[in-house]
């Protein structure tokens, strides 16, 4: 018997890709004022077409790949258990803007998503932890992060994005 999942067939890898449950639920807003202040978590916030989250001190560049950033919030109780915490961690802590629940944000790598009815992000990459994670989490925080960062994300189409909003998966064009 052939397993599928061996071989270089394109075709199955995105027959594998496209099982990835397609909808998830925008969790989390969090505003960061001030450079190295607590991040305010809102309700709802505007995002600028290839700027930035308004209301947040950060102005990446035009371009940019890294203009917000996203966490995965079902990653918020897997760090608390690595660092021995019975309760999951508030999001501000992690010092991203946005937590998105019910997508495996990992397996959205450069692939864009729609959040609520206007907003569309370009995933750029990974947001790897830093040492800031020692400060705000203690002793261990950086290693209880490593693979649990998140991502980065290109604003393709800025607009209104609110807590509860449906987080899409937006179809890929043929190549």
């Amino acid at each position: 018997m052939a397993f599928p999942f061996f071989g270089d067939d394109k075709s199955t890898i995105a027959r594998l890709l496209s099982t990835l449950p397609q909808t998830g639920r925008l969790e989390w807003i969090g505003q960061r004022p001030l450079r190295r202040e607590p991040l305010v978590a809102v309700q709802e916030a505007e995002l600028k077409t290839d700027s930035h989250l308004l209301g947040d001190h950060a102005r990446p560049k035009p371009g940019g790949k890294r203009q917000i950033t996203l966490i995965q919030h079902e990653a918020l109780t897997s760090v608390a258990s690595f660092l021995g915490l019975n309760t999951p961690l508030d999001p501000g802590r992690l010092r991203r803007n946005l937590a998105v629940s019910g997508l495996n944000l990992l397996a959205l790598k450069n692939r864009q998503i729609r959040i609520g009815d206007e907003v569309i992000l370009a995933i750029t990459g990974e947001c790897h932890p830093c040492s800031r994670m020692e400060e705000e989490l203690g002793p261990g925080g950086y290693n209880a992060m490593r693979g649990q960062g998140g991502l980065t994300a290109h604003i393709a189409q800025g607009g209104i994005i609110r807590v509860g909003d449906v987080v899409r998966i937006l179809e890929q064009a043929a190549t």
